[in-house]
């Protein structure tokens, strides 16, 4: 006997449980003969990492694929997994031995500093898969991988050695992301983009032979002066085109430097004129190439001034200049780029040459984890020749091999990969991929797989055997993550999951990682495989708050999934996101939404207690083409469709398509009309239709169960067990996807115009504000046969659910009464007597008033220029839905004034 309340929290671990122990996640579990494989590999979260809205999202959506498809008895892996997180993960231990003031990790040495990682992930690392499985996510936890386990890590090793000596892989001198409180390069991903309140120094340098000629140039950062090797103008700019040759002399430092023309000044930003720093601008940088400039770092690798034993320092220093350039030497070396920069900026100003100082917001990159601006910053690095990888990554898209869904974020992979830069693989850490480089006693390189290989490359080099030196860097955790799809399955291998699993089919993941993530597994899969990884990427929204402010905890507004599952229940979440997931479109998360699809997982338990009260059960030879009650056959015929266009919405990725059908059946089709329709049937005295009506309320309730287990797997798996009295042949997870069965459109028509028939009165009744114990009457004008035959047929069903005394045809609209349109015809209401017309008028235009003044008071607001550009966006979003509906209420008043007109 089922409980009287559904308790999601006592339920769902235990079903859980279950399913692990029948292995039911296992690849293949399940399948068909002959049927074809389905994988997706999970977009592994890092191994410190905790579930937020944008994992529980990722994950539903992906757990709502694998269900439905090793339902349909596909051969179907769900790859589960995780990544190192080189940064954070290291961060994480170095933050646990300063807690416990044990030996950092520099005083402890590499080894026993990696031993001590790996006793953290064994004891603390990865909680984020027990919280996936808290949400239900259906993986094959026995094939669980993790980017630095031996299988990928061969896998690495094998790609970087490949690359490198297919000249795919080189060492070069460039600028990168410096994190100097990290000291280590990061990615573009790892840098936040802060608005900081600062200041615009405008500097005059003077030109070289000319007296008292100074160019003006402007910066945020006036201790990279220090390292200018040019001044670049425009080449059209005529205020400096008989300039463009000469040089200025370096304030402070006394470098020569020569005016370029380049075209990367804006004559109309400030002078016209800007300092060219290579070694610490990404922008200079390219100008310094174009005009074979040198790059002179004067930063070291903790963002200090570092001008001793520079040797590139002096470079441009004239021999009468030298003295300068040691004072220079002496007042800045050593000194935080901070304290530099106002030290710099006082040297200016008593010199004379500081023109203004302005007031100045601009965006500073900051390191995400490290917490302070990041220098772009020159340093010798590991690259990978990324433009020639993404050509046939490119033309796979362009081609139609992997599409985006939705298709608009195939442009901005388009924007990314064919402005590729080559891309930085290596990082100053302890805690990854070590770089399979050892450097002999000249530094010659030799890339190997092991240090005995390198070692026989060396003695082959040199003619005997020398002593090699590893390179201490690691690789970045894009790269081992952009082997994922084909690593995970065991290349370099060749193994049976592989052969039978790569291609994968759906990747489902965030905008944010198209280029991190997404354009490198293409890159990679190519290269290696020489197929694309996937066929589609599923690029879903961004989870924000009810009013559509991006969750932030400097906000307050960040909403743990772990806090609604555990007031909710999982599959409450699970369906509201997925309800939400419309393609191109952010979700605005309220909690009354979760709410509201907790109550319909209430709804389904409560029809199935009401199926057990009443008995209902499924004949050991009942066929739904048999029944014949025109109600069954409707709910049939229903069912079916709801099956078809749930398959077709999850065949084009439309989740939330698939969750409206779904709710539209179980809630209104099947909980509210066919139930109500059938209680006379199952509480008559007609055996043969009671009979009927148990057998096929039970068989819809399970076709019920197999339809929403995607997307409510712990309610359907419990009710499906339960309401089996322990004859299920097998669990639901691994239960054959429902087919449609009959089709009798006869019957679908007929149902569906008695229940338009019925919403309608009961709608105008509302409307009419009639008392709700009366019965009114209905005349029937311009009814054809179909329609006199279908209120016939149904004539008990109507009077009963619209609370009708009497139901009449005529051909002329009586008078005093509302109308109806239902199909061809008009249900007309006579009203005199059963309501006061005149004192509802009098009501309706009141509450009209009220509306209206509403409507006033919002257009008041909107119309505010001021408000509408200094409130908050959530704020003006929330007014205009006011005033969407304040409209709707005073059209639906007006309209039922319109009635009573008609009805006088």
């Amino acid at each position: 006997m089922l409980e009287k309340t559904y308790q999601p929290n006592e339920v769902e671990p235990r079903i859980y449980s279950g399913w692990e122990s029948a292995n039911a996640f296992a690849a293949g579990s399940g399948a068909k003969q002959g049927e074809d494989s389905f994988c997706i590999v999970i977009p592994p979260p890092n191994v410190t990492g905790s579930l937020h809205m944008g994992h529980a999202l990722n994950n539903t959506l992906q757990d709502i694929l694998v269900r439905w498809n090793r339902m349909l008895g596909q051969n179907v892996l769900w790859q589960p997994g995780m990544d190192h997180a080189g940064i954070a993960t290291q961060m994480v231990v170095e933050r646990q031995l300063m807690e416990k003031k044990l030996p950092g990790r520099r005083d402890m040495g590499r080894e026993k500093f990696i031993e001590r990682v790996w006793d953290w992930k064994a004891e603390s690392g990865g909680t984020i898969l027990g919280q996936l499985k808290r949400l239900g996510a259906s993986c094959d936890w026995s094939r669980e991988r993790f980017t630095m386990d031996e299988g990928l890590s061969a896998a690495v090793l094998e790609v970087f050695v490949r690359l490198y000596d297919e000249g795919l892989i080189y060492k070069d001198k460039r600028l990168v992301n410096w994190d100097p409180n990290l000291l280590t390069a990061i990615s573009d991903l790892e840098v936040e983009q802060r608005e900081t309140n600062g200041n615009l120094w405008h500097f005059k340098y003077p030109v070289v032979g000319e007296k008292d000629v100074f160019i003006t140039v402007a910066t945020t950062r006036p201790e990279t002066m220090l390292g200018d090797t040019a001044i670049a103008v425009h080449p059209d700019d005529e205020r400096y085109a008989h300039l463009i040759g000469k040089s200025v002399e370096l304030p402070l430092v006394g470098r020569h430097i020569p005016i370029v023309a380049d075209e990367y000044a804006d004559p109309e930003a400030g002078s016209g004129a800007v300092k060219i720093t290579p070694a610490h601008d990404f922008n200079d940088f390219e100008v310094g190439k174009r005009n074979d400039l040198p790059a002179i770092n004067i930063m070291a690798v903790d963002a200090s001034i570092a001008l001793k034993d520079n040797e590139d320092f002096p470079i441009g220093v004239p021999d009468e200049n030298s003295a300068m350039m040691k004072a220079a030497i002496d007042a800045y070396h050593g000194l935080d780029r901070f304290v530099a920069r106002k030290k710099i900026v006082a040297a200016f100003d008593e010199m004379g040459l500081l023109d203004k100082i302005e007031e100045h917001t601009h965006v500073v990159p900051h390191g995400d984890r490290g917490g302070v601006p990041i220098e772009p910053f020159l340093t010798d690095q590991w690259y990978v020749d990324a433009k020639t990888l993404a050509e046939p990554a490119i033309a796979s898209v362009r081609e139609g091999r992997t599409e985006f869904v939705p298709k608009n974020w195939d442009k901005t992979y388009y924007d990314w990969m064919e402005n590729i830069q080559p891309w930085c693989i290596s990082r100053q850490l302890w805690w990854g991929h070590q770089i399979p480089a050892w450097y002999g006693p000249d530094e010659k390189v030799f890339v190997a797989k092991s240090e005995a290989e390198a070692a026989e490359k060396a003695k082959s080099h040199y003619g005997e055997v020398v002593e090699l030196t590893r390179d201490e860097d690691v690789l970045d955790t894009w790269f081992s993550s952009a082997l994922w799809p084909f690593s995970t399955l065991g290349w370099p291998e060749t193994t049976e999951e592989l052969k039978t699993y790569y291609q994968t089919d759906v990747l489902i993941t965030g905008f944010d990682i198209i280029f991190f993530w997404v354009a490198r597994m293409m890159m990679m899969g190519l290269h290696f495989m020489d197929e694309e990884p996937f066929h589609t990427v599923y690029i879903h929204a961004l989870v924000r708050d009810e009013h559509g402010a991006k969750m932030s905890k400097s906000k307050g507004n960040v909403v743990n999934p772990l806090d609604l599952i555990e007031e909710y229940g999982a599959d409450a979440l699970r369906f509201t996101l997925c309800a939400m997931a419309a393609a191109g479109r952010d979700i605005k998360l309220a909690t009354n939404r979760v709410e509201g699809y907790r109550n319909f997982a209430t709804k389904l338990w409560n029809v199935a207690r009401f199926a057990e009260m009443n008995e209902c059960s499924i004949p050991a030879d009942f066929s739904p083409d048999s029944v014949k009650n025109p109600l069954n056959r409707w709910i049939i015929t229903e069912c079916g469709q709801t099956i078809e266009a749930i398959n077709s919405a999850l065949k084009s990725y439309r989740f939330n398509d698939a969750a409206s059908v779904a709710y539209q059946f179980v809630w209104h089709k099947f909980a509210d009309w066919f139930i109500e329709l059938s209680k006379p049937a199952l509480m008559g005295e007609d055996d043969a239709d009671k009979a009927e009506a148990r057998a096929v309320v039970a068989w819809t309730r399970d076709e019920i169960l197999k339809m929403l287990h995607p997307f409510m797997p712990f309610i359907t798996e419990e009710l499906w067990d339960v309401t089996g009295d322990g004859a299920r042949a097998e669990m639901l997870v691994t239960t054959n996807w429902p087919s449609p069965a009959l089709a009798d459109q006869q019957a679908a028509g007929d149902i569906n115009w008695l229940i338009e028939a019925i919403s309608s009165i009961r709608s105008v009744r509302t409307e009419m504000n009639v008392p709700a114990g009366a019965k009114a009457d209905i005349v029937m004008v311009g009814a054809n046969a179909e329609t006199q035959r279908r209120t016939e047929e149904n004539l008990s069903a109507l009077m009963r659910m619209a609370r009708l005394n009497v139901v009449s045809f005529d051909k002329a609209t009586p008078e005093g009464s509302a109308q109806i349109i239902i199909g061809e015809a008009v249900a007309c209401m006579p009203l005199k007597g059963v309501i006061d017309i005149d004192a509802e008028k009098q009501r309706l235009t009141k509450d009209i008033g009220k509306v209206e003044q509403d409507i006033a008071k919002i257009n008041g607001k909107l119309g505010n220029e001021k408000f509408v550009a200094r409130a908050p966006e959530e704020v003006v979003t929330q007014e205009r839905a006011r005033l969407q509906e304040a409209n709707e209420k005073r059209d639906m008043l007006q309209s039922a004034i319109e009635r009573l007109e008609a009805a006088n």
